[in-house]
């Protein structure tokens, strides 16, 4: 108020003329701003009208109904495995099915999980709740009270956001905690929280203006003890504005350790990682590049992503990006070292490298039990699983877990006593298996498997290669019919991610079986630079100025397909969602000569606004800023929504997204879109209402979301 109290008349009115003229100025580069109000009437009113265009299109084709069925048999099937989580040591389970919309979180004994017909005790049913409250409550998860494990902090979210409202639960009473009784109850935000203790919570979240990050997480760190009301807490670190996130991470092992670390996000890639004793945080000199996995024997389990020599060892010894590594904190900082002086190795092996892989591997995810530390090792993305031991002095022995051929591993709950672990194994056409192991043994029990959702006897998996621009070798999988011909004809979808170091797999998908590859379509998965199929630097190779590579393998390997003649331009689509999305957006603007079919996906697709858009500040680390006129320019030169041009003959694409999706924006597909009606090419536009970035709330929901899918995807590429 005070500008306009001290301002003339003639000086407040040049402050109102700049600020229209700027706002006239990014509306004229930008004429579809105004549908980046996620909810505003007129973007609703926008949504509407391409939504009534498209579902009545799609839904009155005479394949919808039979997809929308099918997917709603396999989402909903009572035969899905019931995916185990421990507790302790009793195993739950978040279930949902056509009875159970939203869902039910229940438990059942080990034992009792281990029969073919589990005796299962309700303990939240979600449907109740949501009726009773009056709310639209997605299920998030719940996170347990250590040691005692009878109450749980559980996360439940508006329509499927990433931001939760989290309360407390009696697992004794099955009931929530009434606050004025001492239970925690923390309003909707996106929030990271960890039980310090029996009645502490030490957590990052929206504390009020100044305590978020420009990605829109918490960059304040407090501890909330029992009884406090949130502005009682009290702060024991703070991040900077510009930083991704801060967070807290709580870690024990079974000889009694604990050990708090608070996180300092500096990208999405670089952590700063500090050791807090209650009082003090003191930087870990560890690499920034880095997982912390777990807590062993008073040693924390790092997969560092970038090479690592510890200057705090008189002997330093180098350990390779990807690898596996042991450390105690106190041998990094010894409370007696005084600074600059460095320490022997002693003969515990410590630090100790647990595992590094070789040129076509990578280490994928981790686990640590009691007494060992679990591994999942993809070598030329065909998986396996290992249980490494340290042994003080003759440091590590490493031995394999049962797995199954070309496969791919996860690494699913385990408990929080003992050794007891359930892992996942499964390929293309091998419906997942469910296996139960201790970790300090070589054998795995069987326990539960996912029988034939669709029919596989006529199918054929293939691994092969394509050379992308620069030579590079780019493998792919290629799944399709036995007896197909190589004649160009064969309809085929190709799906990649390319990006954050993740790892496409050849996962079971009874969706894809089903609505796709059973009626005739090929099914392919590339691998492109980007992921983390062979580690770090396959990851890094795409990074930032690099991006086009990832587009670039992508392309080679369309073009090895169409001079195979395993499909042509005419018959192959195009899938990806999210960083895939992106990758959709791309492979229409500058190679739309590829495709008859594309599927957009909850996508990003103005990157020249991304980090403007929620939670896009957060994945600089992985594009570059566009507010930096260097790496401004190089994002241009791929920016989807900046690449459409007039002219040009694209094919018809399907864009999708949800309005609830609060971590890529839906403004991005809605401008792309509203840009495509600008030039007068036909596409699709679909938006749901709910679901969240995940779209995976509602089984009847997500079962219309494929079957528009491939409903779109048959027109394009089976008919004709």
């Amino acid at each position: 108020m005070t500008l306009f109290r001290t301002c003339s008349a003639a000086a407040l009115a040049a402050v109102l003329a700049s600020f229209a003229a700027g706002a006239a100025a990014a509306q004229a580069a930008d004429p579809h701003l105004a549908l980046e109000a996620v909810e505003s009437p007129e973007s609703l009113a926008w949504v509407k009208v391409q939504n009534d265009k498209t579902l009545p299109l799609l839904s009155a084709d005479p394949r919808f109904a039979g997809l929308q069925a099918d997917a709603l048999k396999i989402l909903a099937s009572k035969d899905r495995i019931a995916m185990p989580n421990f507790v302790g040591k009793t195993v739950f389970n978040f279930w949902q099915d056509q009875t159970h919309v939203r869902g039910v979180w229940r438990r059942t004994s080990l034992e009792s999980y281990k029969s073919a017909d589990p005796q299962w005790e309700t303990v939240i049913d979600l449907d109740a709740l949501a009726a009773a409250e009056g709310k639209n409550w997605i299920w998030k998860g719940a996170d347990c009270r250590p040691k005692t494990h009878d109450r749980c902090l559980v996360n439940l979210s508006n329509g499927g956001k990433d931001a939760v409202t989290v309360r407390e639960f009696d697992l004794t009473t099955k009931t929530f905690i009434d606050p004025a009784a001492g239970g925690f109850v923390l309003p909707e935000s996106k929030q990271t929280i960890e039980w310090l203790d029996a009645d502490t919570l030490i957590l990052t979240r929206d504390w009020g203006p100044g305590t978020t990050t420009d990605s829109g997480y918490g960059m304040v760190i407090k501890t909330l003890k029992r009884g406090q009301t949130l502005d009682q807490a009290v702060e024991v670190y703070r991040g900077q504005k510009a930083d991704v996130s801060a967070r807290p991470n709580v870690l024990r092992d079974a000889a009694g350790n604990r050990v708090v670390l608070l996180t300092r996000a500096t990208d999405f890639f670089h952590d700063e990682t500090y050791l807090w004793d209650g009082q003090t945080a003191r930087l870990l000199p560890i690499p920034q590049k880095v997982g912390v996995r777990g807590l062993i024997d008073g040693k924390l389990v790092l997969k560092i992503e970038e090479a690592w020599t510890p200057k705090a060892l008189a002997t330093p010894l180098t350990y390779p990006a990807g690898a596996l590594v042991a450390v105690s904190p106190g041998k990094l900082l010894p409370a007696d070292r005084k600074s600059g002086d460095a320490i022997a190795i002693s003969n515990d092996c410590d630090p100790c490298q647990l595992l590094a892989p070789g040129p076509r591997q990578s280490i994928d995810q981790v686990a640590v039990t009691d007494h060992r530390v679990l591994a999942v090792v993809y070598d030329n993305v065909r998986g396996s699983l290992v249980s490494l031991r340290l042994r003080g002095e003759f440091g590590v022995t490493s031995q394999p877990l049962p797995v199954i051929d070309n496969a791919a591993v996860s690494l699913g709950s385990h408990s929080d006593e003992g050794d007891d672990v359930f892992y996942t194994v499964e390929g293309f056409l091998t419906p997942t298996q469910l296996k139960l192991a201790d970790a300090t043994g070589t054998t795995a029990q069987t326990v539960k498997a996912l029988p034939a959702l669709f029919d596989a006897t006529n199918l054929v998996v293939e691994q092969k290669s394509a050379t992308s621009k620069d030579g590079t070798k780019i493998p792919y999988f290629l799944v399709h019919r036995k007896d197909w011909k190589l004649n160009g004809q064969n309809p085929t979808l190709l799906h990649a991610y390319g990006g954050f170091n993740l790892s496409k797999l050849p996962v079971y998908d009874p969706l894809v079986g089903k609505l796709w590859l059973e009626r005739g379509g090929a099914y392919a998965v590339a691998n492109i630079r980007g992921g983390g199929e062979f580690g770090p630097a396959w990851h890094e190779a795409a990074l930032k100025a690099n991006r086009q590579r990832a587009y670039d393998d992508y392309f080679a390997v369309a073009e090895r397909m169409i001079a195979d003649k395993a499909t042509s331009p005419r018959h192959l689509g195009a899938y990806g969602r999210s960083n895939g999305g992106l990758l959709m957006g791309v492979a229409m603007t500058q190679r739309p000569d590829l495709w008859n079919a594309v599927v957009v996906e909850s996508p990003l697709l103005d990157m020249i606004r991304y980090t403007q858009l929620p939670a896009g500040a957060s994945w600089i680390g992985e594009y570059g800023d566009p507010a930096i006129p260097a790496e401004r320019a190089w994002i241009e030169t791929y920016s989807p929504y900046q690449n459409l041009k007039a002219g040009v003959k694209y094919p018809l694409a399907y864009i999708t997204t949800s309005t609830k999706d609060d971590r890529v924006h839906p403004g991005h597909a809605r401008k792309f879109a509203a840009r495509l009606d600008d030039l007068k090419v036909d596409h699709l536009y679909f938006e749901n209402t709910d679901g969240g970035h995940a779209n995976g709330a509602d089984p009847k929901a997500n079962a219309r979301r494929w079957a528009l899918h491939y409903t779109y995807l048959s027109r394009q590429l089976m008919d004709h």
